[in-house]
């Protein structure tokens, strides 16, 4: 007797690979290579292309026509966007070409990309490798992402800049002149410090009205 598999692919896409977490769901004419790793409660839509040697973590979204190459690294909770397009190569060439040298003929070309969690990557953006798109960070639309991201920071442009700070939860992030921002959508509240690093203010704690002074 078969044993079921843990995650469900639809019967048109091709998914060589032997690590595919449980409750993963992949569509129609996507392609999972062979080394390439993904997990848990995952989706992943039409025409996504994920090669072997890249890692993806629990809880993502890939979106139609994503491109996931070898070298890059997608922890939990992220969100890509339709068509975003990841590189591994800073001096691509076709390693079949007369003109290339020896560093096609090992790894040494490959250059790793990482995504931290709970990061959001709009559509059709292009992130260059070599980079770290942080913790809760935005990458708008039709970005280039070039350099690293910073945590929570949100990003547009080609090549992409800084143009704010969002929460966990994607709202913009509104400092005022302390450096103290409020999330319209939880409330939560948040600190700016000098070096431009964003951390969550905990809530004062109520006095314990069952103490006697």
């Amino acid at each position: 007797m078969t044993k079921p598999s843990p995650y469900f692919a639809h019967p048109q896409a091709i998914v060589d690979s032997t690590q595919v977490g449980q409750r993963t769901k992949i569509w129609a004419f996507a392609h999972v290579l062979k080394g390439a790793r993904i997990g848990k409660d995952c989706n992943v839509c039409d025409h996504a292309f994920i090669e072997g040697g890249a890692t993806i973590g629990d809880r993502v979204t890939i979106k139609n026509a994503v491109l996931v190459w070898e070298g890059v690294t997608v922890e939990s909770d992220v969100f890509l966007g339709p068509g975003v397009c990841f590189t591994n190569d800073l001096l691509p060439r076709s390693p079949r070409g007369v003109f290339v040298g020896p560093r096609h003929e090992g790894k040494d070309w490959l250059v790793k990309t990482l995504v931290r969690r709970n990061a959001s990557i709009g559509a059709n953006a292009t992130i260059v490798c070599g980079v770290t798109v942080g913790r809760h960070a935005m990458v708008g639309a039709g970005s280039v992402v070039t350099r690293d991201v910073p945590d929570h920071a949100l990003v547009v442009g080609s090549p992409a800049r800084q143009i704010g700070w969002v929460s966990p939860s994607g709202a913009r992030l509104t400092f005022d002149a302390s450096g103290i921002a409020i999330c319209p959508e939880t409330h939560t509240r948040w600190r700016l410090t000098p070096d431009q690093r964003v951390r969550a203010l905990r809530p004062a704690r109520k006095p314990d009205s069952s103490k006697q002074s």
